[in-house]
């Protein structure tokens, strides 16, 4: 009897031809780790399944039956004991996601699945040899946490089995012609970066900012040459940290024959413009985009990028920290099957100070193990850098990438700090209006929105979240065309414009935050250096009259502790300082969720994990605003037409998000919603509401948070 694994028409691949490819390819991904055999053990038994007369009445009769034919493998590895029961979690969790350990009472658990009743698949017996598996699963260290060791060893071989396992069955169902392009290799990389700076290595003049840049760039390529390992990019605001961090990824790269490179950015506004800037230098087809705002199945033009978005086959990635981190800590096959791709890489984890607090210890411990055990390299880039050392285990091995680091921060200050304390604000609004070109950032819309409506008119401007993106997009160009003409402009903000945005004002007033965020701030203010520094006043006050926001509040303190302690917030010891209380006083909620004790041996919960380790965790509902004749046709395509991921993408420039969670204060969508100033799109979009009430959004500050029942609302 011939056991068939696929059909497509007339032709047919075997169970054991689609067992041989699937194990020819996870044993060549997880070669990367030194764990050949595993990866093809996992392969050659992933689909022993196949093998009942139920699974082949079910392909050959083309039915709707349900077999399950991925538990015969997991259950074959319990038989064989020993190391092969590693391999269980793999091979039960293909299809349905890595499951927990949990007990013989949950059925979706290992425990569970080991113990269910399913078809006869013994017919595999007479044409598959089960692999022998003859090397340990991962090196004993005393200092390394083993059982979270051997959690992520599961996941990178599952991460192997499920992308070889897509490839076999896409090749086999595409007959060969997939469409995949892996991009060129590292060494042509290499040399279009060396063409493209040729000209700026000739200015080696160290008195001027292009001197110094090519300093810090030269250093960066000279270091790429070292070994694997972890290190520190730690480069002050206009020392050209993104093509520096780029040479040093390519040299590295060809040096330790690593196999991409991956950008690992907070915000997708940086990604946007890095990537740009990555695909100028290197070629369009060898850059992939993988965050929210990118979708690449529009165009026929895009299919390869689309292929390559979901195992990031590609030599640079470039995509979010939630994408990242999610995705290492993820249970399911579409969002794990890139995580061996991680593996031999250049991490470079751009403003590295934005690595999620609440998972800093899971995080870093992660970072940890791919450095150690899956050949990777991380850099840690930032002009402000987060005290890390205490939670790597190596930390006398991190190598800092940036020449004469105190003599760079000396060289790059652009700004004059002042620290004007505790003011009214009357006493700001004062100072604003006195000012021809300045920036203003405060910690909440609703005192944006309040010092805008007191300032406002000719040349003042207001940017937040309270705006659509298409809408702020515009802002951002008026007020750039208002500074390059050297006309009046004051702009009030939200912290959204503190990364990404490339902004220079004569002035910038910040209220008191975190000590990054003032310093990202500070850098909108002489960007180019075009002014002297003692007429480039950066000013922290704080309001008598406002609140610490209750996500801010340990920060703000500890900033008020080191602007106390400090004459220079900029100084490397002062930021230095801060991180260092910040993450003493955060203590255990650095693992907010527990993650870490959820790996114990053998037993491990990776479902649980999955849906506990999400780094955007508050509720939050999306408002439509239809203002704009391309937003009321988008609006009616998604009523009649319905949902599709590409509407979607496009509706996201039209939306602003507002927190419904019962814990935030005003409870402002209830609000909207009990006035009837909201009203529902359609029933398959739970969640997404249309704006109903046009004169609540303003075309100068969005959506306004006060309603006219005597009581002001803001978020």
């Amino acid at each position: 009897m011939r056991y068939i694994a696929h059909k497509d028409g007339e032709r047919e691949q075997s169970v054991k031809e689609h067992l041989e490819g699937t194990a020819e390819r996870a044993g060549e991904f997880a070669e990367k780790f030194g764990k050949r055999e595993w990866g093809y053990c996992c392969g050659m038994l992933h689909d022993i399944g196949k093998y009942s007369k139920e699974f082949q009445r079910k392909i050959q009769e083309n039915t709707n039956e349900r077999v399950d034919h991925a538990t015969a493998g997991a259950q074959v590895c319990k038989e064989m004991g020993g190391y092969y029961s590693i391999l269980s979690y793999c091979i039960a969790g293909h299809h349905a996601g890595l499951p927990d350990y949990g007990n013989t009472a949950i059925s979706s658990s290992l425990c569970g699945r080991w113990k269910k009743r399913i078809c006869d698949y013994l017919a595999y017996e007479d044409e598959i040899r089960i692999p022998e598996l003859d090397s340990e699963p991962i090196a004993f260290d005393k200092d390394r946490n083993m059982d979270f060791a051997l959690g992520i060893f599961i996941r990178m071989l599952y991460s192997c089995l499920v992308d070889a396992d897509f490839l076999d069955t896409e090749s086999f169902m595409k007959n060969g012609d997939t469409g995949r392009n892996s991009g060129e290799s590292m060494e042509i990389l290499q040399n279009r970066l060396k063409e493209h700076i040729s000209n700026w290595l000739e200015n080696t003049d160290t008195d001027t900012i292009n001197g110094r840049r090519t300093e810090i760039l030269n250093n960066c390529i000279k270091e790429g040459k070292q070994g694997y390992g972890i290190f520190r990019l730690t480069v002050p605001t206009g020392g050209g940290k993104t093509i520096a961090s780029l040479a040093f990824a390519l040299e590295h790269a060809v040096k330790n024959h690593k196999d991409r490179i991956i950008y690992v950015i907070p915000y997708t506004s940086i990604i946007e413009q890095n990537a740009e800037v990555f695909r100028e230098i290197l070629g369009e087809d060898n850059v992939l985009e993988n965050h929210c705002n990118v979708d690449y199945k529009s165009s026929e033009e895009f299919h390869p990028m689309q292929l390559a978005s979901e195992n990031w086959d590609k030599p640079v990635v470039v995509t979010t920290n939630v994408q990242f981190f999610e995705s290492l800590f993820a249970n399911k096959s579409s969002k794990c099957r890139k995580i061996h791709n991680i593996a031999n890489s250049v991490i470079i984890l751009d403003e590295a100070q934005m690595l999620p607090m609440d998972y800093l210890k899971p995080c870093t411990a992660m970072l940890q193990e791919l450095v150690d055990s899956y050949s990777a390299s991380v850099v840690l880039c930032t002009a402000t850098q987060p005290s890390l050392d205490p939670f790597f285990l190596k930390k006398e091995s991190i190598k800092e990438l940036c020449p004469r680091i105190e003599d760079q921060f000396r060289f790059f200050k652009r700004v004059n700090y002042q620290n004007i304390g505790i003011i009214k604000q009357e006493t700001l609004l004062e100072k604003l209006k006195k000012e021809n070109n300045a920036l203003c950032i405060v910690n909440t819309k609703k005192l944006a929105q309040m010092i805008y409506k007191e300032l406002s008119g000719e040349g003042i401007y207001h940017l937040s979240t309270s705006m659509y993106p298409r809408h702020r997009k515009r802002v951002l160009r008026a007020i750039r065309k208002r500074l390059e003409n050297n006309e009046k402009c004051i702009l009030i903000s939200t912290s959204l414009v503190e990364a990404g945005v490339d902004l220079d004002f004569e002035s910038v007033y910040r209220q008191i935050s975190g000590l990054d965020s003032m310093i990202q701030a500070a850098g909108r203010c002489n960007r180019e250096g075009k002014r002297k520094v003692l007429e480039s006043g950066v000013y922290i006050f704080d309001l008598e009259e406002s609140r610490n926001v209750p996500s801010q509040s340990q920060q703000i303190d500890i900033s008020k502790g080191i602007l106390q302690d400090y004459s220079d917030i900029t100084d490397l010891e002062a930021i230095t300082d801060y991180f260092t209380r910040l993450y003493h006083y955060r203590g255990t909620s650095l693992d907010k969720k527990n993650i870490m004790n959820e790996f114990q041996k053998m037993e491990c919960n990776f479902a649980k994990v999955a849906k506990e380790f999400k780094m955007i965790e508050k509720n939050t509902k999306t408002i439509f605003i239809n203002k704009e004749p391309e937003a009321d046709k988008l609006l009616q395509e998604l009523r009649i037409k319905g949902v599709t991921k590409e509407r979607m993408r496009k509706a996201g420039q039209y939306c602003i998000q507002i927190y419904d969670d019962e814990k935030s204060e005003n409870k402002f969508f209830d609000r909207l919603n009990d006035v009837g100033m909201l009203k529902t799109i359609s029933e398959e979009m739970q969640g997404f509401y249309e704006l109903s009430a046009e004169e609540q959004y303003s075309d100068e500050y969005g959506l306004d948070f006060s309603l006219e029942d005597g009581i002001a609302l803001f978020m």
